[in-house]
């Protein structure tokens, strides 16, 4: 797939931004994540396979960018020492692209290392820009908007309140959710000498690829990981516990040595902080308001796994007030991830980190043209990282899996993975069939 950058300008907030407004400090929860880049793709047919009327669609994109900039302000600003946003209204990268190709080449078989063309940044290339955008004009006159936006500022769910934000602006709804900044109020920052939010992150050697997983395919996982022999376990698991379990025991099954597996192996599940504070927090409060949950699995080779569906259930209940109130001190938490940050370096832990955008609006972005036929993510920049996300039609699940070059091609071999995977070839869950 070639791409062609044709125009780069920097889009600025319609309004100046006020004096008062000019330095928003990290949180807590910001200055510990990960220096990248988080990747979206939304895909969007041309004109006249919509039906909708033609318009200047990289026009109105820019103008109604400028205008939700006004509320969304800080990404147009720019970071400083993993301390603050300069919200000095320099502007977001924008940058227009012809792709040589069809929008059905892309979408009908996805490869997670293509779509990185379609963004405007490498992942981990971050720098000071907070927001970066690409919009991407296929052959058939089909667009894909490329949105990396920086996860110093920005956790998922606050990224597709922009997305959304910007789509709404160029609808011209006049019902708006305000964005709400200023979580350095709720985590005070830290003084982070020693820590080095990198780990994890290569800049090579990471192979990427897409499994979908039917509804029925989970369900069938469900009913496999309940316990019924168990009164406390005998709850259904929900489809992220069921497939996450599956997923990590394929991939210890598939790709550790004995060796490895006498290693401390440990499940990560990114959690949603907003909805687990006392009282909650609405959710456009906008920020990294989210942790992670550590769950260390039984290396039982029990085929069930009821033990691990059970370790990472208890780990993500652990992620209660009482364990925000301790992220809120920050300094246990801080001395926590430091110490995490060693052994692994060291090769002493072997995680695998989950991330669930399910459930959230992934498929809302209407620009006046209608919603995407399918969105996606891309080849990530940390190895064992999964991102679940909704097919289309929502019954399903994309596992967007992102490994070593030497482990991918054991896990995808792996032949009781294979007996859940939907074939690529025939996953309809982009929904393009059915404007063709």
């Amino acid at each position: 797939m070639k791409v062609e950058v044709i125009s780069r300008d920097a889009i600025k907030p319609s309004s100046p931004t006020p004096d008062h407004l000019s330095k928003l400090q990290l949180s807590f929860c910001d200055q510990i994540a990960a220096p990248v880049f988080m990747p979206i793709v939304l895909f969007y047919p041309s004109d006249s396979e919509t039906g909708h009327r033609h318009i200047n669609r990289s026009h109105h994109l820019k103008q109604s960018l400028s205008e939700a900039l006004t509320r969304f302000y800080p990404l147009a600003g720019r970071a400083k020492d993993n301390a603050f946003i300069h919200c000095n209204d320099e502007g977001v990268l924008y940058l227009e692209a012809k792709v040589k190709c069809q929008l059905s080449d892309v979408i009908d078989q996805p490869n997670p290392s293509d779509l990185n063309k379609l963004l405007p940044c490498k992942l981990d290339n971050i720098g000071e820009l907070v927001l970066a955008i690409q919009v991407n004009i296929f052959e058939c006159g089909g667009l894909a908007i490329g949105v990396c936006i920086s996860h110093k500022i920005a956790d998922a769910l606050s990224m597709f309140m922009f997305v959304n934000g910007w789509a709404g602006t160029a609808r011209g709804d006049s019902d708006m959710v305000t964005p709400h900044f200023g979580l350095a109020k709720l985590f005070p920052p830290r003084e982070m000498s020693g820590f080095k939010a990198g780990i994890g992150i290569f800049k090579e050697e990471i192979v990427t690829k897409r499994f979908i997983f039917s509804a029925s395919k989970i369900a069938s996982l469900r009913a496999k990981y309940t316990d019924n022999t168990s009164v406390e376990n005998s709850r259904r698991p929900t489809r992220i516990e069921a497939l996450s379990t599956f997923i990590w025991s394929r991939f210890v099954a598939s790709t550790q040595t004995k060796e490895e597996t006498e290693k401390l192996n440990t499940v990560l599940h990114a959690v949603n902080l907003r909805t687990r504070m006392d009282p909650p927090l609405p959710e456009y409060y906008f920020g990294n308001v989210s942790s992670f949950a550590i769950a260390v699995p039984s290396m039982d080779s029990k085929e069930e796994c009821y033990g691990v569906v059970s370790s990472v259930r208890d780990a993500i209940k652990n992620i209660n007030g009482e364990f925000v109130k301790k992220l809120q001190e920050g300094d246990d938490f801080l001395n926590f991830i430091k110490n995490r940050a060693k052994s692994v370096k060291k090769e002493e832990v072997v995680s695998v980190s989950f991330t669930s955008l399910c459930r959230f609006p992934l498929y809302e972005a209407d620009f006046g043209w209608g919603k995407p036929v399918w969105v996606g993510s891309a080849s990530l920049t940390f190895k064992n990282l999964v991102v679940f996300m909704d097919t289309k039609l929502g019954d399903g699940i994309e596992v967007w899996v992102n490994l070593k070059e030497e482990d991918m091609p054991k896990f995808e071999s792996d032949k009781e993975l294979l007996k859940y995977v939907s074939p690529i070839a025939d996953d309809k869950s982009s929904g393009f069939q059915l404007l063709v």
